[in-house]
Protein backbone atom coordinates (compact mmCIF):
# COMPACT_ATOMS: atom_id res chain seq x y z
CA UNK A 1 0.00 0.00 0.00
CA UNK A 2 1.00 3.53 -0.89
CA UNK A 3 -0.11 6.26 1.56
CA UNK A 4 1.32 8.94 -1.69
CA UNK A 5 -1.05 6.94 -4.12
CA UNK A 6 -4.02 6.93 -1.49
CA UNK A 7 -3.19 10.74 -0.90
CA UNK A 8 -3.56 11.51 -4.73
CA UNK A 9 -6.60 9.30 -5.57
CA UNK A 10 -8.39 10.84 -2.49
CA UNK A 11 -7.68 14.47 -4.15
CA UNK A 12 -8.68 13.68 -7.50
CA UNK A 13 -11.95 15.56 -8.53
CA UNK A 14 -14.52 15.36 -11.06
CA UNK A 15 -15.05 11.57 -10.92
CA UNK A 16 -18.23 10.22 -10.42
CA UNK A 17 -18.32 8.07 -7.42
CA UNK A 18 -17.95 5.20 -8.40
CA UNK A 19 -15.44 5.59 -10.62
CA UNK A 20 -13.29 7.33 -7.53
CA UNK A 21 -13.81 4.38 -5.62
CA UNK A 22 -11.93 2.15 -8.82
CA UNK A 23 -9.42 4.92 -7.91
CA UNK A 24 -8.80 4.49 -4.55
CA UNK A 25 -8.36 0.53 -3.98
CA UNK A 26 -6.33 0.76 -6.89
CA UNK A 27 -3.98 2.83 -4.97
CA UNK A 28 -4.63 0.45 -2.21
CA UNK A 29 -3.06 -1.98 -3.95
CA UNK A 30 -0.08 0.26 -5.57
CA UNK A 31 3.61 -0.20 -3.77
CA UNK A 32 5.70 2.34 -3.97
CA UNK A 33 9.12 0.53 -4.09
CA UNK A 34 8.58 -1.61 -7.16
CA UNK A 35 6.06 0.33 -9.06
CA UNK A 36 3.87 -2.93 -9.99
CA UNK A 37 -0.27 -2.79 -9.29
CA UNK A 38 -1.28 -6.06 -10.04
CA UNK A 39 -5.00 -6.78 -8.76
CA UNK A 40 -6.68 -9.10 -10.52
CA UNK A 41 -10.48 -7.72 -11.97
CA UNK A 42 -12.35 -9.99 -9.83
CA UNK A 43 -10.10 -8.97 -6.59
CA UNK A 44 -10.95 -5.21 -7.47
CA UNK A 45 -14.23 -6.10 -8.30
CA UNK A 46 -15.16 -7.47 -4.83
CA UNK A 47 -12.85 -4.71 -3.07
CA UNK A 48 -15.24 -2.15 -4.91
CA UNK A 49 -18.83 -4.17 -4.64
CA UNK A 50 -19.24 -4.10 -8.01
CA UNK A 51 -19.61 -6.54 -10.74
CA UNK A 52 -16.91 -7.31 -13.45
CA UNK A 53 -18.54 -5.15 -16.11
CA UNK A 54 -19.31 -2.65 -14.52
CA UNK A 55 -15.82 -2.05 -13.00
CA UNK A 56 -14.23 -2.06 -16.44
CA UNK A 57 -16.86 0.54 -17.55
CA UNK A 58 -15.43 2.68 -14.60
CA UNK A 59 -11.92 1.75 -15.50
CA UNK A 60 -12.34 3.09 -19.09
CA UNK A 61 -13.38 6.67 -17.63
CA UNK A 62 -10.27 6.86 -15.08
CA UNK A 63 -8.54 5.48 -18.55
CA UNK A 64 -9.89 8.71 -20.60
CA UNK A 65 -9.13 10.88 -17.87
CA UNK A 66 -5.09 9.68 -18.19
CA UNK A 67 -4.82 9.08 -14.55
CA UNK A 68 -4.40 5.10 -15.36
CA UNK A 69 -3.38 3.24 -18.14
CA UNK A 70 -3.71 -0.75 -18.24
CA UNK A 71 -1.17 -2.93 -19.48
CA UNK A 72 -2.45 -6.12 -20.41
CA UNK A 73 -0.20 -9.20 -19.93
CA UNK A 74 0.09 -13.22 -20.93
CA UNK A 75 -0.59 -16.43 -18.46
CA UNK A 76 2.90 -17.62 -19.78
CA UNK A 77 0.40 -20.46 -21.98
CA UNK A 78 -0.20 -18.38 -24.70
CA UNK A 79 -3.54 -16.74 -22.96
CA UNK A 80 -4.45 -13.68 -21.08
CA UNK A 81 -3.34 -13.14 -17.60
CA UNK A 82 -4.56 -10.25 -15.04
CA UNK A 83 -3.87 -6.76 -16.25
CA UNK A 84 -0.79 -4.85 -14.77
CA UNK A 85 -2.08 -1.14 -13.38
CA UNK A 86 0.48 1.55 -14.16
CA UNK A 87 -1.45 4.94 -11.72
CA UNK A 88 -0.08 8.26 -13.15
CA UNK A 89 0.82 9.98 -10.00
CA UNK A 90 2.20 13.37 -9.85
CA UNK A 91 4.43 13.93 -7.18
CA UNK A 92 2.75 17.28 -6.49
CA UNK A 93 -0.46 16.26 -5.35
CA UNK A 94 0.44 16.34 -1.96
CA UNK A 95 -0.52 19.12 0.77
CA UNK A 96 0.78 22.39 0.18
CA UNK A 97 2.93 20.82 -2.81
CA UNK A 98 1.96 23.54 -5.02
CA UNK A 99 -0.06 26.46 -4.10
CA UNK A 100 -3.88 26.49 -4.61
CA UNK A 101 -5.38 26.89 -7.74
CA UNK A 102 -2.81 24.54 -9.51
CA UNK A 103 -0.84 24.42 -12.84
CA UNK A 104 0.20 22.93 -15.76
CA UNK A 105 3.52 20.57 -16.63
CA UNK A 106 5.00 21.12 -19.90
CA UNK A 107 2.52 18.97 -21.84
CA UNK A 108 0.03 21.53 -20.75
CA UNK A 109 -1.91 18.72 -18.48
CA UNK A 110 -3.53 20.19 -15.20
CA UNK A 111 -2.02 19.28 -11.93
CA UNK A 112 -3.67 17.95 -9.39
CA UNK A 113 -3.60 20.42 -6.29
CA UNK A 114 -4.68 19.91 -2.71
CA UNK A 115 -7.97 21.52 -3.30
CA UNK A 116 -8.44 18.63 -6.37
CA UNK A 117 -8.23 20.45 -9.25
CA UNK A 118 -10.30 19.04 -12.73
CA UNK A 119 -8.86 15.40 -14.39
CA UNK A 120 -7.28 15.45 -17.29
CA UNK A 121 -8.75 14.80 -20.84
CA UNK A 122 -5.83 14.42 -22.14
CA UNK A 123 -5.69 10.64 -22.48
CA UNK A 124 -3.31 11.11 -26.39
CA UNK A 125 -0.22 12.81 -23.83
CA UNK A 126 1.67 10.19 -21.79
CA UNK A 127 3.37 10.89 -18.45
CA UNK A 128 5.77 8.68 -18.78
CA UNK A 129 9.59 10.03 -17.80
CA UNK A 130 7.74 13.51 -17.00
CA UNK A 131 9.39 15.63 -14.29
CA UNK A 132 7.31 15.14 -11.35
CA UNK A 133 6.05 12.18 -12.14
CA UNK A 134 6.83 9.68 -9.09
CA UNK A 135 8.96 6.90 -10.74
CA UNK A 136 9.19 4.79 -7.16
CA UNK A 137 6.09 3.19 -7.79
CA UNK A 138 3.91 -0.08 -6.11
CA UNK A 139 3.16 -3.67 -6.83
CA UNK A 140 0.44 -5.91 -5.35
CA UNK A 141 1.53 -7.52 -2.41
CA UNK A 142 2.06 -10.63 -4.19
CA UNK A 143 4.27 -10.81 -6.38
CA UNK A 144 3.56 -12.34 -9.76
CA UNK A 145 5.99 -13.62 -12.22
CA UNK A 146 6.64 -12.07 -15.78
CA UNK A 147 4.74 -13.35 -18.04
CA UNK A 148 4.81 -13.25 -21.82
CA UNK A 149 1.97 -11.61 -23.79
CA UNK A 150 -0.90 -13.86 -24.99
CA UNK A 151 -0.83 -15.38 -28.91
CA UNK A 152 -1.72 -13.05 -31.22
CA UNK A 153 -3.80 -15.65 -32.84
CA UNK A 154 -5.22 -17.42 -30.31
CA UNK A 155 -6.87 -14.05 -29.27
CA UNK A 156 -7.91 -13.88 -33.03
CA UNK A 157 -9.30 -17.68 -33.13
CA UNK A 158 -11.59 -17.05 -29.97
CA UNK A 159 -12.89 -13.76 -31.56
CA UNK A 160 -13.86 -15.50 -34.33
CA UNK A 161 -15.80 -18.01 -32.97
CA UNK A 162 -17.57 -15.07 -30.61
CA UNK A 163 -18.77 -13.61 -33.70
CA UNK A 164 -19.75 -17.16 -35.36
CA UNK A 165 -22.27 -17.47 -32.63
CA UNK A 166 -24.34 -14.10 -33.89
CA UNK A 167 -27.22 -14.39 -35.91
CA UNK A 168 -26.08 -14.95 -39.11
CA UNK A 169 -28.10 -12.66 -41.56
CA UNK A 170 -27.79 -10.19 -39.40
CA UNK A 171 -23.41 -10.10 -40.17
CA UNK A 172 -21.80 -6.81 -41.07
CA UNK A 173 -18.43 -4.85 -40.32
CA UNK A 174 -16.38 -8.15 -39.21
CA UNK A 175 -13.29 -6.40 -38.89
CA UNK A 176 -14.88 -3.38 -36.59
CA UNK A 177 -16.57 -6.80 -35.02
CA UNK A 178 -13.49 -8.60 -34.58
CA UNK A 179 -11.58 -5.52 -32.79
CA UNK A 180 -14.46 -4.49 -30.48
CA UNK A 181 -14.19 -8.24 -29.43
CA UNK A 182 -10.33 -8.05 -29.03
CA UNK A 183 -10.78 -4.94 -27.16
CA UNK A 184 -13.41 -6.49 -24.62
CA UNK A 185 -10.98 -9.18 -23.82
CA UNK A 186 -8.34 -6.72 -23.22
CA UNK A 187 -10.94 -5.37 -20.60
CA UNK A 188 -10.54 -8.74 -18.66
CA UNK A 189 -13.97 -10.00 -20.35
CA UNK A 190 -13.78 -13.78 -20.71
CA UNK A 191 -14.32 -15.29 -23.83
CA UNK A 192 -16.39 -17.54 -22.14
CA UNK A 193 -18.38 -15.11 -21.79
CA UNK A 194 -18.75 -13.11 -24.42
CA UNK A 195 -19.47 -15.92 -26.28
CA UNK A 196 -22.13 -16.50 -23.89
CA UNK A 197 -23.36 -13.07 -24.48
CA UNK A 198 -23.99 -13.34 -28.19
CA UNK A 199 -25.48 -16.45 -27.93
CA UNK A 200 -27.90 -15.05 -25.35
CA UNK A 201 -28.91 -12.50 -27.54
CA UNK A 202 -29.20 -14.61 -30.77
CA UNK A 203 -31.59 -16.80 -28.76
CA UNK A 204 -33.44 -13.72 -27.32
CA UNK A 205 -34.02 -12.14 -30.75
CA UNK A 206 -34.81 -15.62 -32.49
CA UNK A 207 -38.79 -14.68 -32.96
CA UNK A 208 -37.98 -10.88 -33.91
CA UNK A 209 -38.19 -9.85 -37.82
CA UNK A 210 -34.89 -9.15 -38.86
CA UNK A 211 -35.35 -5.41 -39.07
CA UNK A 212 -35.39 -6.03 -35.49
CA UNK A 213 -32.37 -7.68 -34.86
CA UNK A 214 -29.30 -5.63 -34.57
CA UNK A 215 -26.57 -5.48 -37.34
CA UNK A 216 -23.24 -7.08 -35.72
CA UNK A 217 -20.77 -4.00 -35.95
CA UNK A 218 -22.80 -1.88 -34.46
CA UNK A 219 -23.89 -4.32 -31.62
CA UNK A 220 -20.28 -4.74 -30.78
CA UNK A 221 -19.21 -1.06 -30.65
CA UNK A 222 -22.67 0.22 -28.25
CA UNK A 223 -21.30 -2.79 -26.40
CA UNK A 224 -24.91 -4.55 -26.28
CA UNK A 225 -23.22 -7.42 -24.83
CA UNK A 226 -22.58 -5.94 -21.83
CA UNK A 227 -26.08 -6.42 -20.18
CA UNK A 228 -25.49 -9.99 -20.88
CA UNK A 229 -22.22 -10.19 -19.37
CA UNK A 230 -23.22 -8.50 -16.33
CA UNK A 231 -26.43 -10.70 -16.15
CA UNK A 232 -24.33 -13.58 -16.17
CA UNK A 233 -22.28 -12.09 -12.93
CA UNK A 234 -25.38 -11.58 -11.35
CA UNK A 235 -26.91 -15.25 -11.78
CA UNK A 236 -23.78 -16.98 -10.64
CA UNK A 237 -23.99 -14.55 -7.63
CA UNK A 238 -27.17 -15.75 -6.96
CA UNK A 239 -25.90 -19.41 -7.96
CA UNK A 240 -23.27 -19.16 -4.97
CA UNK A 241 -25.58 -17.71 -2.61
CA UNK A 242 -28.53 -20.32 -2.70
CA UNK A 243 -25.31 -22.58 -2.74
CA UNK A 244 -23.58 -21.37 0.74
CA UNK A 245 -27.36 -21.23 2.12
CA UNK A 246 -27.91 -24.79 1.41
CA UNK A 247 -24.77 -25.79 3.19
CA UNK A 248 -25.37 -23.81 6.05
CA UNK A 249 -28.86 -26.44 6.31
CA UNK A 250 -26.76 -29.15 5.71
CA UNK A 251 -24.67 -27.82 8.27
CA UNK A 252 -26.84 -28.01 10.84
CA UNK A 253 -28.16 -31.03 9.96
CA UNK A 254 -24.71 -32.95 10.83
CA UNK A 255 -24.51 -30.63 14.02
CA UNK A 256 -27.76 -31.67 15.20
CA UNK A 257 -27.50 -35.52 13.61
CA UNK A 258 -30.33 -35.08 12.14
CA UNK A 259 -31.94 -38.04 10.32
CA UNK A 260 -31.62 -35.81 7.63
CA UNK A 261 -28.16 -36.43 7.13
CA UNK A 262 -28.50 -39.32 4.94
CA UNK A 263 -29.44 -37.88 1.91
CA UNK A 264 -26.39 -35.79 2.26
CA UNK A 265 -23.87 -37.16 -0.17
CA UNK A 266 -20.32 -37.18 -0.58
CA UNK A 267 -19.10 -34.65 -2.42
CA UNK A 268 -21.31 -32.26 -0.17
CA UNK A 269 -19.38 -34.03 2.51
CA UNK A 270 -16.23 -32.71 0.84
CA UNK A 271 -17.48 -29.15 0.38
CA UNK A 272 -19.04 -28.86 4.03
CA UNK A 273 -15.16 -29.38 5.06
CA UNK A 274 -13.79 -27.24 2.65
CA UNK A 275 -15.89 -24.61 3.71
CA UNK A 276 -15.10 -25.17 7.66
CA UNK A 277 -19.01 -25.31 8.12
CA UNK A 278 -18.37 -28.66 10.45
CA UNK A 279 -15.41 -30.56 11.48
CA UNK A 280 -14.37 -33.76 10.54
CA UNK A 281 -15.56 -35.77 14.02
CA UNK A 282 -19.25 -33.97 13.35
CA UNK A 283 -19.17 -35.67 9.87
CA UNK A 284 -18.31 -39.02 11.89
CA UNK A 285 -20.92 -38.44 14.53
CA UNK A 286 -23.24 -37.47 12.47
CA UNK A 287 -22.90 -41.22 10.57
CA UNK A 288 -21.14 -40.01 7.76
CA UNK A 289 -17.76 -40.77 5.99
CA UNK A 290 -15.30 -37.96 4.78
Amino acid sequence: MSGMALIWAANVKGLKPAAKIVLIQLADFHNKETGQCNPSAQRLADECEMGRATLFRHMTTLEECGLVTRHARGDGDGGRGSNQYELHLDISLGPSARPKGGGSDPNGVESQNETGGNVSKMREKSLKGETGVVSNRDRNLTIEPKKEPPSRRREAVEAEKILAAYPPDRLRGKAVCIAQIEEAMKEEIESEDLLLAVQAYATDSAGFTRSKVCFSDNWFQSRRWLAFVERQAEDREKATALQVDHHKRLACWISDRSPMCKHITAPQVTALLASKLVTTAQIQAAGLRT
